[in-house]
């Protein structure tokens, strides 16, 4: 039972980047699924959330308009679109199913030019 994210890498300001989250032993598609992210010296937040049924999303403020959660149901997958990316969204981000405290090993993202 596990999460596997990928993705993650320097781009710079301005740029996107495409965070997977691939699940494994469990029967993923009945299950919430979340994105988080942790900076040098800040404390884990919250990114977005996806349900499983009705497939509801929910961003934080900060990630509104430039971040987009979405499932592949056929590849077990978890995705984080991510666009105009900014310097401060530099963190290790984790993939997470909320239900199964379970947690992804984190991919890191980093925004400089």
């Amino acid at each position: 039972v596990q999460l596997q994210a990928s993705g993650g890498g320097l781009v710079q300001p301005g740029g996107s980047l495409r965070l997977s989250c691939t699940a494994s032993g469990f029967t993923w598609r009945t299950y919430n699924y979340a994105w988080f992210r942790q900076a040098p010296g800040k404390e884990r937040e919250g990114v977005s959330c996806m349900t499983s049924g009705s497939r509801m999303t929910m961003y934080a403020d900060a990630m509104k308009g430039r971040f987009n959660i979405s499932r592949g149901d056929a590849k077990n997958t978890v995705f984080l679109q991510m666009t105009s990316l900014k310097p401060e969204d530099t963190a290790v981000y984790y993939c997470n199913a909320p239900t199964l405290n379970l947690w992804g090993q984190g991919t890191q993202v980093t925004v400089s030019s």
